[in-house]
């Protein structure tokens, strides 16, 4: 016999004979253990190590666990499921009576954390951990991105430099900037920037390699190839979306793609007030940031002729410089969304598609 729904949501909030809040600091974590009445039977605090934690909750009678993601919680979760425990990690942007409570610490944080976990693990917004090859995958996107920040503030620095001395650097690619500028660099700044200009070019080494690594994924996963089908995504945005999103379920409807990346603008009606407000700026900031240069590259002299860029052209020609800023921010939102339908259908991007069902998949309206 089929359990309804409402048998569904009383198994959702079935109440664990033993509950912990896990604050997890950088040195030290603090824990509250409720009991199945929620009453607080212990609480302390242990170090934010695999040695501590393994005396605390290995060999422990299976616990429901609840922690704020966070730096340590993709190793940690796992470590406390391994050990047979159930683990919910908080999405702590969605849980502002901890987050933003005037009594703060990190012992009323555990046990908040214990309490939402002990009446209903809804309540925070529970998120899943990728996998280790996965988060391995993404730490290099990381790393890259690191490096890139590096090298643009090594060039500007550089350029600021010698302009402060009365010269000016030529315009050119990160890639050809040491060849470019030491001939223009005046002689009494090549001994101090010269150094500058070799890092800039040790970087561009590193960032080739890493380039490569990340060509290099879209032969294990089929639907990096798929998105990359789309205008102005490359193997870097492709990667970081599918990587960032891990699972094609995290969203469960394609429109949603827009406001989990923090895309969607604010909402604030009151009465017969609704005001228009910013975007959310939730979710992703590097994976929005890329989809909004490809935003770019589409509504640019360079983008193909596609159903979403007459659309965004439209949008921008409405509104004057307000209306281009806009169109960009439109535009990557609607990529957001018909990225995740071409992951799920697992169909190439199509510019003018005929079909009716399909059309939807060029514009994402």
């Amino acid at each position: 016999m089929k359990k309804s729904n409402k048998d569904k949501e009383t198994m959702a909030v079935e109440k664990p004979s033993t509950t912990l809040g896990l604050d997890i600091g950088d040195r030290f974590s603090h824990y509250c253990v409720l009991n199945s009445e929620g009453e607080v039977m212990e609480e302390g605090r242990i170090r934010t190590e695999e040695k501590a934690l393994r005396r605390q909750f290995e060999g422990e009678e299976r616990m429901r666990i609840a922690m704020e993601c966070g730096t340590h919680s993709p190793w940690i979760s796992r470590l406390l499921e391994k050990f047979g425990h159930e683990v919910i990690v908080a999405n702590a942007r969605k849980i502002r009576a901890i987050t933003s409570s005037e009594s703060k610490n990190d012992r009323n944080d555990a046990e908040r954390l214990a309490r939402f976990a002990h009446w209903d693990p809804r309540l925070l917004s529970p998120l899943h951990h990728r996998s280790v090859e996965r988060q391995q995958d993404l730490t290099l996107i990381y790393a890259r991105a690191t490096l890139v920040r590096a090298r643009t503030m090594i060039i500007n620095s550089a350029r600021g430099l010698v302009k402060s001395a009365g010269g000016r650097l030529p315009n050119c690619s990160s890639q050809a900037f040491e060849k470019q500028v030491k001939p223009s660099l005046p002689a009494a700044m090549a001994e101090l920037v010269g150094p500058m200009l070799e890092q800039v070019t040790a970087l561009n080494l590193q960032i080739a390699r890493m380039d490569q690594q990340i060509e290099g994924l879209g032969k294990r996963f089929s639907e990096i190839r798929t998105l990359r089908t789309a205008p102005g995504i490359g193997p870097l945005v492709a990667a970081t979306y599918v990587l960032t999103l891990d699972q094609s379920h995290a969203i469960a409807h394609s429109r949603q793609a827009g406001a989990f990346l923090g895309l969607r603008p604010r909402q604030s009606q009151s009465g017969d007030r609704d005001p228009q407000c910013r975007i959310t700026k939730t979710g992703n900031t590097y994976l929005r940031c890329l989809l909004v240069q490809s935003a770019h590259y589409v509504l640019g002299r360079f983008g193909p002729d596609s159903a979403l860029r007459r659309w965004g052209l439209k949008l921008a020609a409405s509104g004057g410089q307000r209306g281009k800023k806009r169109a960009i921010v439109a535009v990557a939102r609607k990529l957001a969304v018909i990225l995740h339908r071409m992951w799920r259908s697992g169909e190439s991007f199509q510019a003018f598609p005929t079909a009716p069902n399909h059309s939807r998949m060029s514009t994402g309206s």
